[in-house]
């Protein structure tokens, strides 16, 4: 059964997405957290994660994330070590809107909220967001979003990166709202129109072979000779 596609219908979806930007931990030092994501014109989700500190001692491994057994097969972690800073980092792909939420179940204790929200009303896709770093260092930390669309972004607040790319700088010790906007097909209402399309393909490619069968079935009658005699000549007689 074809699920409704009216360009009137909206259809909401909300990924409240708590990244878990601040453990308990790291408040005493330096962060770095990078969330690089991208929404491709089916509206999956894919990107990474990566949550640092510089080592305590030598045996410190920093920030670890856990794949939650909603996202498995979904989400790939591995250490991060780099410039100073270790860590884990989380590659994600083919997430649905729905499951972005669970990315905030990446890490056990969080403490502040990364709030990201996608909604759709027809072709257009909006992007807002909150994030609160007021408890966060101001010293050394680095904190920064991106994230890539399928299609020109229209309107942002954010730092445009091309055309359909765009990011945003967080400043610890305050808080950050981020907007953008794009519009790019439904794939909903894009799949129904590609099905229809095939359906009245396969429609006139039927109708032309059979207008042909026709054709050469017709019935045929005999023409006689105009008085002289000759040899009857078959005509095609038409329907």
């Amino acid at each position: 059964m074809l699920r409704s596609t009216s360009p009137t219908r909206i259809r909401r979806i909300a990924s409240i997405l708590g990244l878990a930007l601040m453990l308990a931990p790291l408040l005493a030092g330096c962060l770095r957290v990078q969330v690089s994501m991208g929404i491709s014109a089916d509206d999956k989700v894919s990107g990474q994660i990566v949550g640092a500190t510089p080592p305590r001692d030598e045996n410190d491994k920093g920030p670890q994330m856990e794949v939650p057994d909603s996202l498995g097969g979904k989400v790939r972690v591995q250490e991060y070590n780099q410039d100073g800073y270790v860590g884990s980092q989380a590659f994600f792909s083919g997430l649905s809107f729905g499951d972005v939420p669970s990315l905030g179940q990446l890490f056990d204790q969080s403490q502040g909220l990364f709030q990201i929200q996608l909604t759709r009303t027809g072709d257009l896709v909006s992007l807002t967001g909150r994030v609160d770093l007021k408890k966060v260092p101001t010293e050394g930390s680095d904190v920064q979003f991106t994230m890539a669309f399928p299609a020109r972004v229209a309107t942002t607040n954010g730092i445009r990166d091309g055309d359909s790319i765009v990011s945003w700088k967080l400043p610890a010790g305050d808080v950050t709202n981020i907007r953008a906007e794009v519009r790019y097909a439904d794939p909903n209402t894009r799949d129904f129109a590609g099905w229809a399309g095939i359906v009245v393909g396969a429609t006139i490619g039927v109708t032309g072979i059979v207008a042909a069968l026709a054709y050469r079935t017709r019935p045929r009658q005999p023409i006689v000779g105009a008085g002289d005699g000759s040899s009857d000549r078959w005509q095609q007689q038409p329907r």
